[in-house]
């Protein structure tokens, strides 16, 4: 299995690059501007996927030559296999159109690459899980919990399944539902900063791409996305408090 993940992890740029060509078909870029919504962000701001597959290629390749890996990293690789076959399989699906396959794609690789970070962020204090797990899992899963939510606003916009002209009042649902996810993992990965960063930079996105959108109610949908910002970040300053005031002190 660890050869597995690491062929997998090497494979996504790979396929990233491929689809940025228009290999497969529109760029994500060409797509999301047919399908313009309230909540997704500036250009600027998935160049994050450059970060994380660099680290996941950093996971995928050290899990291979690490010695003494226990039976709780063991148990990540098909979870890790799974979320990294599936990103380039969204890559290929979503360029090729197939907008239902690919938020089906996006769910189930959210899941498990979510289980995976909180896996890693509550291991147990005396093993605490390595950087080199604990990061790149941790980035993949904050950016996919926005980046599905997203998928969910082209896909709605796409087939015209809700109003595209006043778009505001079920992008302020999704909202909801993506707070509620937001919050709930940082609460449950007790202030996990690395799943927290990427949902705040792509939140900051969402508002700088909105601010400057003449769609009608784009104002109201940036200033949600960046009082979510907000909001995340503080709450998981506050956790990540909480958590090294209750470790033991050593003297």
């Amino acid at each position: 299995m660890k050869y597995l993940v690491a062929v997998l992890a090497w494979l996504m740029p790979l396929v990233a690059w491929l689809s940025n060509t228009g290999v497969f078909g529109p760029t994500n870029g060409e797509i999301s501007d047919r399908y313009p919504t309230l909540i997704v962000a500036s250009g600027y701001a998935f160049s994050i996927w450059g970060v994380i597959f660099l680290l996941d290629v950093m996971y995928g390749t050290r899990q291979l030559f690490e010695r003494g890996v226990d039976a709780r990293a063991r148990a990540l690789r098909p979870y890790t296999a799974i979320t990294f076959a599936l990103t380039s399989a969204w890559m290929i699906v979503f360029s090729l159109q197939l907008f239902w396959l690919a938020l089906a794609i996006i769910w189930v690789s959210l899941a498990c690459i979510l289980y995976a970070a909180w896996q890693v962020s509550n291991s147990a204090r005396d093993a605490p899980a390595p950087w080199w797990q604990w990061m790149p899992l941790s980035l993949h899963a904050g950016w996919m919990s926005l980046a599905a939510f997203l998928n969910i606003a082209q896909v709605i916009v796409a087939f015209r399944l809700l109003p595209t002209v006043d778009m505001l009042p079920w992008t302020l649902a999704l909202f909801v539902l993506l707070a509620i996810l937001l919050i709930g993992a940082i609460a449950s990965m007790r202030g996990n900063p690395w799943y927290a960063l990427p949902a705040v930079w792509g939140l900051v996105g969402v508002y700088s791409k909105q601010h400057a959108s003449v769609l009608p109610g784009a104002p109201m949908a940036g200033a949600i996305a960046l009082a979510l910002a907000v909001v995340v970040a503080l709450l998981c300053i506050a956790l990540l408090g909480r958590r090294r005031g209750s470790l033991p002190q050593t003297c």
